[in-house]
């Protein structure tokens, strides 16, 4: 065989001397489809030479017809580089051939999600979960399909399940992030927490809410009252609270709230942040939140988080600018998940005074009181009980300086529940 070779390479290159045939002709024959697979790869994803990548990926599919990674491999430099109907043509070919290709579905799904055809998309990535039912890369991309289309009780029904396919799975973690704002499900959630003060003041605090949410079209929206009675003084409070969700990687939050009673709640307050969901499973947040007493209180906020596996890591910083100085506070949030995006142990610890928590946003009452030193420790689990019930628990200690070198400890237990449907 290898004599034979040899002669036959011998001939080809006599005749190339004489200008007949190319030179390179033995080097093309002795290719393997293995080996103009590799090449084609290298030229793609080394050199971005899509050209010659899919000249080669030809070559290959001429020597082995049936050779479906290759075939894939062309659909994708077809998709690459603007031609999806060549694409189109390569999937269906392998699809035709092999009914449960995983790997030809995915391409083919990402084809048409890319293209914005999130319809034929969702169709064919639903055929390829018929033979690959656990297929984590098909349901992740259901569920980006299905967040396109608004379909987002779909997508968060599906993305628990492949979180309990595999926990970890750092992209899926990072959409339950999102989904977790924008959920389908309409949702009616009661709470309540208790605060006790070892010195500040004599009496604790209590402080129940019950709130409504519900999935449009355009928004995520929650209406909530929230009642308290602090200093033995009732007071009710209304908020609503929007997250339109503004692009596959941009949604936003803004929330506005109304007391009377301003003893036991500001006035007004509202806020606004806009959020986006970065590479590598980064999220990036700024906004601001506005208390109205007396006088008005802008407090301005950032904050970075990150998902990791089972992990999820937040830091984040407010800023109060006042006439004669600028106050900061900042924290570090930190999620254990378990099972679904409704199921995890949180830790968190920080400096200052949040806008974001009632139970001290009493404290920007006084020019000067937000000032004081302040430091937390706080600790909660939230449980997914079947598919529409959720509890949380939660207990906090702080240690707030409510007069200058005074300090006094606060404790805080809470419970809420939810119920979607």
């Amino acid at each position: 065989m290898t004599r034979a070779i040899l002669n036959k390479c011998s001939l080809i290159i006599f005749f190339s001397l004489l200008g007949f045939i190319p030179a390179n002709l033995c080097a093309q024959t002795g290719d393997t489809p293995e080996e103009l697979f590799e090449k084609a790869r290298r030229l793609a994803f080394d050199d971005k030479n899509y050209t010659e990548a899919i000249s080669l990926s030809k070559k290959a599919l001429i020597k082995s017809p049936d050779y479906a990674d290759i075939r894939i491999f062309l659909g994708r430099l077809y998709s690459w580089t603007n031609k999806p109907d060549s694409a189109r043509t390569e999937f269906k070919r392998v699809i035709e051939k092999n009914r449960e290709y995983e790997d030809a579905y995915f391409a083919y799904g990402s084809l048409e999600f890319w293209n914005d055809e999130f319809e034929t998309a969702l169709d064919i990535i639903s055929a390829g979960l018929k033979y690959n039912q656990k297929s984590e890369d098909l349901l992740l991309l259901k569920v980006k399909v299905l967040n396109s289309l608004g379909r987002f009780d779909e997508s968060t029904n599906t993305l628990n399940n492949l979180l309990k396919i595999n926990p970890g799975l750092t992209e899926a973690r990072a959409l339950s992030g999102q989904s977790g704002e924008l959920g389908a499900n309409n949702k009616i959630g009661v709470g309540y927490s208790y605060v006790y003060f070892d010195k500040q003041f004599d009496d604790p605090w209590h402080m129940a809410n019950i709130e409504y949410s519900r999935q449009t079209k355009a928004a995520s929206i929650t209406g909530r009252i929230n009642l308290a009675n602090r200093f033995n003084t009732g007071g009710t409070q209304y908020e609503l609270d929007f997250y339109p969700r503004i692009s596959n990687t941009l949604y936003a939050y803004l929330s506005g709230g109304y007391s009377s009673n301003t003893e036991v709640f500001p006035e007004y307050r509202a806020g606004f942040s806009l959020y986006a969901n970065l590479p590598s499973a980064f999220e990036a947040e700024g906004g601001f939140r506005v208390l109205s007493y007396d006088d008005q209180t802008w407090v301005y906020t950032a904050a970075v988080g990150k998902y990791y596996k089972n992990f999820w890591f937040n830091i984040r910083s407010y800023i109060t600018p006042s006439n004669s100085s600028v106050s900061q506070s900042g924290s570090l949030n930190i999620r254990y998940y378990f099972g679904g995006a409704d199921d995890y142990l949180t830790i968190g610890a920080g400096k200052g005074i949040s806008p974001d928590n009632p139970r001290n946003n009493l404290l920007f009452n006084n020019g000067n009181t937000y000032r004081l030193k302040s430091s937390n420790l706080s600790l909660g689990y939230r449980r997914s009980i079947g598919t529409s019930n959720i509890i949380h628990l939660r207990a906090s200690l702080e240690n707030q300086e409510y007069l200058k070198d005074t300090k006094g400890n606060q404790f805080e237990f809470g419970i809420s529940y939810m119920i979607r449907f």
